[in-house]
């Protein structure tokens, strides 16, 4: 009968092997087939405990530590087997995480809620707290008012965009020093305050498209990418950038700045790669390092093109890296770029219509 089963199945059954077929071949595979077949059920081929699965999600043989629940319509976290390493869970309809769900399966290293119902009152104070090989936890697309409590040290990935949150408390990320990737776009947050200042090894910083009206203060001096779009930021404090040695990519459009706001070598310095100011309210090119690769300027108010805002010295062996300067929807004057920025930009391809 399991036999008769396993054809119907794998859709063997009925077919005629010809005499001289390889019966040892046929054998092997279909013992093989059994056993994925069981273990995809919820079972291995001898039925050795720890092998379970909840009927609401798929664990393959072939990645035995990894649970599969995305896009189930879920309303709740089924139980997750100790075994369980990468658990996915985006894209359903769980509302409420009380303590304890994860507690069977410590060694957690990946976690994947995004794109759920999730709010802050039904999510349990020390659920992720026992998880301490968690790597990446992934909530965005939730109806999280605030970060979430006892959140595990171990973390290097958390992603929190596109939630409901308006203020950040001084001990959110607290003794976090491995976290690397930290994304907070797409909420309500008008303040960060110093709850950033211990994230030593932070790499990339988004908080675009919040609330802020200012930079936030003590950020880690390991940033490498740093994106502030679409918030009110009118002005940068006098050598605010100066102490991030490693910073590549700063993204400030759409916000408040002013030429008043922006003082002078601001962004000039060596580590910096691509910079967006677009959708502000400038009326001049701020200096840049010679080594910028890439410069967003365009939807300001710019009327005058200065060459010294790239080259301070033009010569055969001083002249800018820029590769791609944006100009265009601004009020600079047709022939407004002199000849001589030829010479300073002569690897750049400048939009200026």
């Amino acid at each position: 009968m399991r036999l008769a089963a396993l054809l119907l199945a794998t859709g063997l059954y009925g077919l005629t092997l010809c005499q001289n077929q390889d019966n040892f071949f046929w054998l092997s595979y279909l013992r093989e087939r059994w056993a994925g077949y069981n273990s995809f059920r919820g079972q291995d081929s001898v039925g050795s405990p720890g092998r379970e699965c909840p009927l609401e999600c798929d664990c393959l043989p072939s990645f035995p530590i990894a649970m599969y629940c995305d896009s189930r319509k879920l309303g709740h976290v089924p139980f997750v087997p100790s075994r369980m390493k990468y658990i996915y869970f985006q894209n359903n309809q769980i509302t409420s995480i009380q303590d304890g769900v994860f507690d069977n399966a410590t060694d957690l290293a990946w976690i994947m809620l995004h794109r759920n119902l999730l709010s802050t009152d039904n999510l349990g104070a020390k659920v992720f707290s026992n998880l301490l090989q968690l790597d990446r936890l992934y909530l965005d697309h939730n109806n999280l008012t605030r970060v979430p409590q006892g959140l595990p040290r171990s973390l290097r990935d958390l992603r929190l965009s596109n939630n409901r949150i308006s203020k950040i408390q001084p001990a959110s990320f607290e003794g976090m020093a491995n976290l690397s990737v930290l994304l907070l776009n797409d909420n309500s947050i008008e303040e960060v305050g110093g709850a950033l200042k211990g994230l030593t090894s932070l790499l990339l910083l988004d908080i675009s498209n919040n609330k802020l009206k200012k930079l936030p203060d003590s950020l880690p001096e390991g940033l490498q990418q740093l994106y502030l779009e679409f918030n009110g930021i009118g002005s940068i404090p006098s050598d605010f950038f100066q102490r991030f040695a490693k910073l590549q990519y700063i993204r400030l459009s759409n916000n408040k700045l002013t030429d008043e706001g922006i003082p002078s070598n601001t962004f000039n310095f060596s580590s910096l790669i691509e910079l967006d100011l677009s959708y502000n309210k400038l009326q001049k090119i701020p200096p840049v390092s010679t080594s910028l690769e890439n410069l967003y300027l365009h939807a300001n108010q710019i009327k005058d093109f200065s060459v010294s805002s790239f080259c301070s010295v033009i010569d055969i062996m001083n002249f800018s890296q820029l590769r791609v300067l944006r100009l265009d929807g601004n009020e600079l004057a047709e022939g407004a770029v002199p000849a001589e920025a030829a010479l300073c930009l002569r690897l750049a391809a400048i939009i200026d219509l």
